[in-house]
């Protein structure tokens, strides 16, 4: 799948560091410890399957634990956040 928003996956580290980690560090999940962000969780429980609109849609809405960061986070964070996610679930996360 092409990526359809192609955000900065750089500046989207940088978001991912400041609001994500705390939860998210190595691409693990602290509250739910088989929803991670490696490839297969992600395609198995990322509603709406792996991709970065997918990723894009739980960051701003938030599900169950994770809270929404759609009035937190520009468009173009969460954008950016989203391509992240997706190049380091496939390139694999370092632990």
């Amino acid at each position: 799948i092409s990526p359809a928003f192609a955000g900065d996956v750089g500046a989207g580290e940088q978001v991912f560091n400041a609001n994500c980690a705390a939860c998210h560090a190595g691409g693990q999940n602290v509250i739910m410890p088989e929803k991670t962000l490696e490839k297969e969780a992600l395609d198995e429980y990322l509603a709406g399957g792996r991709s970065e609109a997918s990723v894009m849609t739980q960051v701003t809405n938030g599900k169950n634990a994770m809270p929404a960061f759609g009035g937190r986070l520009s468009d173009e964070d969460i954008s950016n956040v989203a391509s992240y996610v997706i190049t380091t679930s496939e390139a694999g996360w370092d632990e």
